[in-house]
C-alpha cells in the first residue's frame, strides 16, 4: 500500500527548487569570480596570451634575421679581408 504523503511531496518539490536555486548560484559565482580576474589581469598590465605569441613570434624571427645578417657580414668582412690581402700582396 502506498500512501500519499502531502510532506515528501512539498519536501521533494523543496529539494528541487533548492537544487535548481544553488545551480543558479553556482553560475553567478562563477561569473564573478571570471569577473575579477579580468579586472586583475587589465589592472596589472598583463596581455592576453595570443598576444604574447605573437609578439614571441616575432621576437624570434628578428632574432633569426639578425643572426643571418651578422654571418653575412662576416662573410663579406672575410671576402673583403682576402680581396685586401691579394691588393696589397701584388703591389708590393
Amino acid at each position: 500500500m502506498q500512501s500519499q504523503n502531502p510532506f515528501f511531496d512539498d519536501l521533494a518539490r523543496m529539494a528541487g527548487g533548492a537544487l535548481g536555486a544553488i545551480s543558479g548560484l553556482k553560475t553567478e559565482v562563477e561569473n564573478l569570480v571570471r569577473q575579477q580576474f579580468e579586472r586583475f589581469m587589465a589592472g596589472a598590465n598583463m596581455v592576453p596570451r595570443e598576444e604574447f605569441d605573437v609578439v614571441r613570434d616575432m621576437a624570434t624571427k628578428a632574432r633569426q634575421d639578425q643572426e643571418s645578417l651578422a654571418q653575412r657580414i662576416a662573410d663579406l668582412e672575410e671576402k673583403l679581408a682576402a680581396l685586401t690581402g691579394q691588393q696589397s700582396g701584388g703591389q708590393e
